[in-house]
């Protein structure tokens, strides 16, 4: 189940570009009934796996800015520590992680919505701006494994000038590094399903590189549309589960 799971989540990253953090967690928490602390390490370190390709692909090609790229890891990584061991702490408290979890994914999928539905005015050039919104994503991302691919790209479109595709090179590569240092710490305080992360990262790495080829042939808008909305009924009952038990 684990192999089809990884599957279906890379499957619909690869063409509808949702986060995988976004989709893991709460499937592995809903689906799997995996403790949430846990599916949180473990979705990091699958979005890790999952996304080096394309962050290959992208870094290869020279479209990502190094210096947007250096300034929200400034504030990033800090907020990627803090919110992992911040998780650590509460692990005990059940209730309270799935309905900041279930928020995450709500406001995630929101945002991805409305960026889908709407678009985006012309931006000006605020690169102070990046380090404390790269540290309020880490902080997000190491707490629920959610938010650092519409975040970051809504940081970005908002702070800089980049074209489209540095626009998603640096958001992936951002992504990567901060996957990578949150679910090393999940790791380390044994809060990662190992058994469920090697079948799961072998069925996403299939689907992704599925649903990159086949994302020129499907209508993009509407797949996208539907999981954004999926996501946000998703999002909603790790609330409600969360203030109902609490």
């Amino acid at each position: 189940m684990a192999f089809l799971l990884g599957f279906l989540i890379a499957f619909a990253i690869g063409i509808t570009g949702v986060g995988a953090g976004t989709v893991t967690a709460p499937l592995l928490i809903l689906a799997v009934g995996v403790p949430p602390e846990v599916a949180v390490g473990t979705a990091l370190l699958f979005g890790f796996l999952v996304k080096v390709p394309a962050g290959l692909v992208y870094l290869l090609r020279g479209q990502l800015a190094g210096r947007a790229l250096g300034l929200l890891l400034a504030g990033g990584l800090p907020g990627v520590l803090l919110g992992s061991l911040l998780l650590v702490h509460l692990k005990g408290a059940k209730d309270l992680v799935l309905l900041l979890v279930g928020l995450t994914v709500v406001l995630s999928a929101g945002i991805g919505l409305y960026r889908t539905l709407q678009g985006f005015l012309p931006s000006k050039e605020r690169p102070q701006l990046l380090p404390p919104g790269g540290f309020g994503i880490g902080l997000e991302v190491g707490f629920s494994s959610a938010g650092a691919g519409a975040l970051g790209t809504l940081l970005l479109l908002y702070a800089t000038r980049l074209s489209p595709q540095q626009v998603v090179g640096t958001d992936i590569l951002f992504g990567l590094v901060l996957a990578l240092m949150g679910g090393g710490v999940h790791l380390l305080f044994g809060q990662v399903a190992s058994d469920l992360l090697l079948p799961l990262s072998l069925g996403g790495m299939l689907g992704a590189a599925l649903g990159a080829l086949l994302a020129t042939w499907v209508p993009k808008k509407p797949f996208r549309v539907a999981l954004l909305l999926w996501l946000l009924f998703i999002g909603t009952q790790l609330v409600y589960r969360g203030v109902a038990h609490g």
